[in-house]
């Protein structure tokens, strides 16, 4: 074959190869369809799902059922309690000649009774020593509580209590760091009702150093800002100064100059026998998270005679312990103990220390006590009292409580140095 013919050949080869590659290159091109369709697949899928529904409807009306009988129980569910048909109470609060006081505060949900309880102490101390009446807000307490809390969560890297209770001290040590501040000056609430729901704000503080603890953010400048902006978002943030009656002040110096207290002649006394008598101890409770070992141990008559002068010196006192008994009634606005729990001659400090040791007598509440009458055969103490039971009455607010009951299950007592004369180790 010639050059020129084998080269019109390869050409025309060339050619037929471009010509087969355009033709492959278009059969390839891209394009869109429909999905395949399985209808076996499909059959099987619908079968499941209804066989899930008919189940689901099972454990719905299950659910349901569960629901109606326990809200049928909850309704017909009865509580224990004591026959006052042969009980005589005082009347109410006129039958007292109580200290002075504010009238009760209720706390609504919140878990505040301490600051509660230890402000109105408080304010009647003002009114007795300085014969001025004021009315102190219990939300500045309970807000710088709250950071002090958060702050030696950090400083123990978690290893402390972040929950709503306290203990009297926790006002005095919030007087000490931060002043007071009046009522009008700090409502501690944003809603127009003006009821506390701390609910929410707990869940988020909860939440936020569960996040600290768990990443391991301990830095405690931002991490107390960022507490603090929690607070401020449920409580409004505390002021830096105000006015109260024409004059401007700090809350430090509206402590010192207005209520003027001398925080260091206040003492916290209990009754307990797995501690020396007549020596400083811890109060271990979880709402001591602080863990002040300040608290003198006196035997329980001894503790029960301060009281007594306390209260019979014309005084008020603040009461810490438990108020979840049988003979406790909101409606009756009374507490006693009944004879078939612990007949009152047996009442002595076994019996106290007994129900101390097998956690029947917790730290669950706290109250403030205005006066001490007798009535009927019995010594009654006027509780003001800031829990929603003691609305439930007629007198809202107030409780009459038997000694009796505070000899058995009040924890600690709050009380002026004045009253322990001879009492304290120093002196």
């Amino acid at each position: 074959m010639s050059t020129c013919r084998r080269s019109a050949a390869i050409r025309a080869l060339s050619v037929l190869v471009l010509v087969v590659l355009a033709a492959t290159a278009t059969a390839q091109d891209p394009v869109y369809r429909e999905k395949n369709q399985y209808p076996v697949l499909e059959e099987i899928e619908a079968a499941r799902e209804a066989r899930q529904a008919e189940r689901q409807a099972l454990v719905d009306a299950a659910d349901e059922r569960a629901a109606e009988l326990a809200e049928r129980e909850k309704d017909q569910a009865r509580a224990l309690r004591l026959d006052w048909s042969g009980i005589d109470v005082p009347d109410g609060p006129g039958a007292f000649d109580a200290a002075w006081h504010n009238p009760p505060v209720p706390q609504y949900y919140t878990g505040s009774c301490w600051a509660f309880c230890s402000i109105s102490y408080l304010e009647s101390e003002i009114a007795r020593l300085h014969d001025r009446e004021i009315k102190l807000s219990e939300m500045w307490i309970v807000y710088w509580e709250y950071v002090e809390k958060a702050r030696r969560f950090l400083r123990e890297y978690g290893h402390s209590v972040v929950a709503e209770g306290s203990q009297d001290h926790g006002t005095l040590e919030v007087c000490r760091l931060y002043g007071v501040v009046p009522a009008e000056a700090y409502r501690g609430v944003l809603t127009e009702d003006g009821r506390f729901d701390h609910t929410p704000m707990m869940a988020e503080l909860r939440g936020y150093l569960a996040w600290v603890k768990e990443s391991g953010t301990w830095d405690e400048e931002r991490n107390l800002a960022y507490v603090r902006s929690i607070l401020d978002a449920h409580m409004g943030p505390p002021p830096t100064e105000f006015e109260y009656r024409g004059r401007r002040y700090t809350p430090r110096s509206f402590f010192d100059q207005v209520c003027a207290l001398d925080l260091d002649a206040y003492v916290s006394i209990v009754s307990r026998l797995d501690e020396p008598f007549g020596e400083y101890v811890l109060l271990d409770v979880r709402d001591n998270w602080r863990r002040k070992d300040d608290y003198l141990n006196l035997p329980l008559e001894t503790w029960t005679r301060v009281l007594r002068g306390a209260l019979g010196a014309g005084h008020t006192v603040a009461l810490g312990g438990d108020n979840s008994e049988v003979g406790m009634d909101g409606l009756h606005d009374a507490a006693v103990i009944p004879s078939w729990d612990i007949p009152a001659a047996h009442i002595d400090q076994a019996a106290r220390e007994l129900r101390i040791y097998n956690g029947q007598t917790t730290d669950d509440h706290g109250v403030h006590a205005v006066a001490l009458e007798e009535h009927g055969g019995r010594e009654w103490l006027l509780i003001k009292d800031s829990n929603r039971s003691s609305r439930l009455g007629e007198h809202e607010g107030y409780y009459m409580w038997d000694i009796d009951y505070v000899r058995l299950k009040m924890l600690a007592i709050l009380v002026h140095e004045d009253h322990l004369e001879g009492l304290l180790p120093d002196g």
